[in-house]
Formats: C-alpha cells, structure tokens, sequence
C-alpha cells in the first residue's frame, strides 16, 4: 500500500518549472562542460605530441606516438574516472551530495593545470607525468558523473525531470565543442606567428619550439569554467531527498526546500521518524533483497553504458585516425606540426557542430515525449546501422569523391548516439534506485561505461594500428584495421539494443514511485518493482 508522499517531496515532483531549475542545470551542466573538455581535448593533441616528442629527423616521417604510448595517454583518464565515479558515488550516500560535491570541483582544477605543467627530463619522463596528472583529473571528473546526476533528479518535478537531467548531460557536447574551437584558436595564433614550413620541406624547421605551448595552453584551459562553477556549487542546498530519506533531518529539508520554491513547508517530523523507523533493516546493495527489486535494472543500466561508451569514445578520441584514413585531413608530411593540429580541431569541431552538440538537445527536447527507453532502443538501432554502412564498402568510401558521404554518415552516428543512449544512459540510473543507493549505482552505471571507454580507447587503438601496419606490410590496402573496427563497433551497438530491454521506463513517475520507497507493503512494492522492468 502507498503510503502518503512527504510534503516537500511533493512539492518538488509537482513544482512549476522555476529559476532554481535553469540555475541547477548551469551550474551542474558546467561540470560536465569541463568533463567533456578534459577528457576530449587530449584526442586534439596526440599527434602533435608524437611529433614533439617521438620524431626522428633521421627518418623520412614524423614522429608518432607508439600504440602503448597513445593508448595509455589516450586512456588513463578514462581510468581515474572508473575509479572516481565508484568512490565518489559511494561517498556521496554516505556524506551527501552536496559536501563531496566541491571536492571533485578542485581535484579538476589542480589537475587540468598540473597536466598543462607536465615535465620530465626525457619524452618518456614527460609522458609518464601527463599520465600520472590525467589519471587524477579523470579521478575527480569521475565524481561529477554520479553527483550532478543524482542532484539534478533530486531536485527536479517528475514532469519535466528527463529533460533538466539530459541539460546537464548536453552540456558535454558545448564541452566537446569548446575543446575544437580553443584548439583551432591557439593554433591559428601560433600557426600565424611561427611560421614553419611542412614537414615535408624542411623536417628540421617544421617543428618551432613554442610548438610545445599549444597543448599544454589546450590541457589548462580546462580548468578556467570549472574554477568559475565552484562558488555557487558551494551556495547549493543538499538536496530534499537525501536530506529527509537519508540523513532523516525533516526540519533542515523543509527549510531548504521553502527557499529554493519560495513557498512554506511544514517539517513533517513524525512522518520522517516513522519513515525511519520502517526502514531501519532496508536492504544494502549487496542484498537478495536489492538483486530481487533492482537486479536486472542494475544489469540493463550497467550493460548498456558499457557497450555504449566502447562505441562512442572510440569514435571520439580516434576520429582524427579515421578521417586520416580516408585522406579527408592530409598526411602528416604534408603540413608542420600547429598546421596539423588546426585541421584535426577543424574537423573535430564541425562533427561536433553540426551532430554532436543538436543530437544532445533532440534528447531533451524528446524525452519527456517519447520517454527513455524509446530514445535509447532508437539510437543503438541507428549507430549500428550507420556503423556498417560505413563499414562494409569502406574502401569505397576512401575514394576522394566519397568522402563527404562518408563524413555525413559518420556524423549522424555521433547525433544518434546523443540523441539515444549516450544520454538516456547517464539519466535513467538517476531515477530508478532509492535514495539512499542512487548515487552508488549510477557510479557503478557509469563505471561500467568507463569500463567500455578504456575497452574502446586501449583495444581499439591498438588494433587499429598494429593491425594497419601488419595488413599493410602484407600488402592490403591501408585502413584494414579501421575498417574491421568499424565492424566491431556496429556489433557492440546491437548487442547494446538487446540489454536495452532490460532497462525500465520512468518517465513522467515520481523517483518514490520507482524505487518503491513510499509503498509500506514489502511484497506489494516487490509487484512493483517487477511491473517496471517491463518498459511501457
């Protein structure tokens, strides 16, 4: 039987849309504005430190990364932020949103600068240093994953809460777009100042020595929106849900909540307390209890962002192998080093405008309409039907006159990943847990996305490369290996249809009515809990 819903709960699943919305999306989405930065912009300056870095004038090319170096430069972030979003999301049901919502603030910002101060006395040495400092960085950025999520449910109405969550998760395309356009700014700037002759010319002038500036003045700037975002996160209340479920505290709820609505709230005392009491021996994440009511969401929700994220930070952090491959940006020996880095953030960033960034907004302007799971099933549908068109004739596409149908197509993978799961999975696991697990299992979501992120950018780079170089030898094409990736990928993206159903429909329901936490009967709410593994 359910049970009536406290007051300021209410109050917040039926709230008009008001200014406190619009200014807890700013000030969580700019949080992942720097997420997205931090975790791109190092794809925009991987040749150019291969060129710094690795690059033998004895030789007739320029220096490149070696698959375990770009891998690891590539991905370690992606490790620390497995690691951040299962520690940070544990800690943040145990201590509260709000309190560890300012430590991963500054862990980002000292890192972003550290990583733009790397030194060492040897590439190798310097290398090791970028990495030690981006594993850090994607440590806190980890944290911000399961935080701004959870804050952002928990403070939204049930009407249009989809739609706010997606607007903190969009942010990470203006994040990924930004990264293209200080790229292209920097380098243009030194590119106009240093002149330097292509490679191909003059192998020892094409390397000017402030080439080294760029992607140390492109890494630290990462650090500038997320030092602007740490005031008002500090001024944010904790939210209602876990200050009246979690810490029990309905006094402290009641007043938080009146100023953000700007109404009056009575406390609710007794209710909380008998709450309380009711909930006493509540089932743990690790219980049989837990594996009967939330078991197979947990298993949707983590499957799919692990096969998405294989697929969609491949794309990403490799999209300037793969444009290369099809000669739609020219061979290293054909440009100096800021020139190549000018059309790698060209190209990046018109991916990113004209897919990337309107794919995250169709979400949230579609998701309270044609719900979650709609949109996710849709978007894994499209990426593997994109992902083999492209695929199957892809030496068709490296022909020059192909190769803007090859990038169109490759662009509408990136809108169909953020119009589809690359969102639904980030908010979905922000609705369906209780309170005092939701922080916990939307990290453990997103770690196990994390999980496909370094599958994607340490398997893939890898054989990308060392398949490409071993084809080649043998006397195949090149981009063989780019091609079988591509195969891959399409197959990750049906297998990630598939686990979709296992993922529930929330839209339009309160987080309560979810997560069964205000029904008193154990078996009724059990009903209930099976009633929504079924998407409706």
């Amino acid at each position: 039987m359910a049970r009536e819903q406290l007051g300021v709960l209410n109050a917040l699943d039926i709230a008009k849309t008001q200014w406190y919305h619009f200014t807890a999306i700013v000030i969580a989405g700019m949080g992942f504005f720097t997420d997205a930065y931090d975790l791109f912009c190092i794809s925009l300056v991987t040749k150019l430190l291969g060129r710094i870095y690795y690059t033998d004038y004895n030789n007739k090319k320029p220096g490149t990364l070696p698959p375990n170096v770009a891998a690891a430069v590539n991905g370690v972030a992606l490790c620390g932020t497995l690691a951040g979003q299962l520690f940070f999301g544990w800690l943040g049901d145990k201590l509260g949103r709000k309190k560890v919502y300012g430590i991963t603030l500054v862990l980002m910002v000292v890192c972003s600068v550290a990583s733009g101060l790397s030194f060492g006395h040897n590439a190798q040495a310097t290398i090791a240093t970028l990495c030690f400092f981006r594993f850090w960085l994607g440590f806190g950025i980890g944290g911000d994953y399961p935080l701004s999520a959870t804050i952002m449910s928990e403070y939204a109405n049930k009407k249009t809460r989809g739609a706010f969550i997606a607007a903190v998760f969009a942010m990470q395309g203006f994040g990924i777009l930004a990264g293209g356009i200080v790229a292209l700014i920097v380098s243009s700037a030194f590119d106009h100042r240093f002149k330097a002759p292509p490679y191909s010319v003059q192998p020892e002038k094409s390397l000017v020595p402030q080439t080294d500036y760029i992607w140390r003045i492109i890494l630290m700037f990462g650090a500038f929106p997320a030092a602007l975002t740490y005031y008002w996160r500090m001024k944010m209340p904790e939210t209602a849900r876990y200050t009246a479920l979690v810490a029990k505290n309905a006094k402290q709820a009641a007043a938080d909540m009146s100023k953000v609505l700007h109404v009056d709230l009575e406390a609710e005392e007794e209710k909380v307390q008998k709450l309380a009491a009711e909930q006493s021996n509540s089932f743990g994440l690790f219980s049989k209890e837990f594996a009967k009511r939330h078991g197979l969401h947990l298993v949707g929700t983590t499957t799919t962002w692990f096969l998405l994220d294989i697929a969609f930070y491949s794309q990403n952090l490799f999209q300037k192998d793969i444009f290369t491959a099809i000669n739609w940006i020219p061979k290293a020996e054909e440009m100096n080093a800021i020139h190549e880095v000018y059309r790698i953030a060209r190209a990046q960033t018109l991916i990113a405008l004209c897919s990337t960034v309107p794919g995250y907004w169709f979400t949230v302007l579609f998701i309270d309409r044609m719900g979650r799971f709609a949109i996710q099933l849709m978007g894994f549908f499209f990426m593997t039907v994109f992902m083999f068109a492209l695929a199957i004739p892809y030496h068709h596409w490296t022909l020059k006159p192909n190769r803007i149908g090859f990038v169109i197509m490759y662009s509408l993978t990136f809108f169909f990943a953020n119009f589809g799961p690359n969102a639904t999975t980030f908010v979905v696991p922000a609705e369906i847990f209780p309170a005092r697990l939701r922080s916990t299992c939307h990290g453990i979501s997103a770690a196990a996305g994390k999980a496909g992120a370094i599958v994607g950018a340490f398997g893939f780079l890898y054989a990308a490369q060392s398949q490409d170089k071993t084809k080649t030898d043998a006397g195949y094409p090149p981009g063989i290996g780019v091609k079988n990736s591509l195969i891959a990928l399409g197959c990750v993206n049906f297998f990630g249809m598939l686990f979709t159903l296992l993922v529930p429909e929330s839209k339009g329901k309160s987080l309560e009515e979810l997560t069964g936490e205000n029904e008193e009967n154990s078996e009724e709410t059990q009903g209930a809990a099976a009633s929504r593994t079924v998407p409706v």
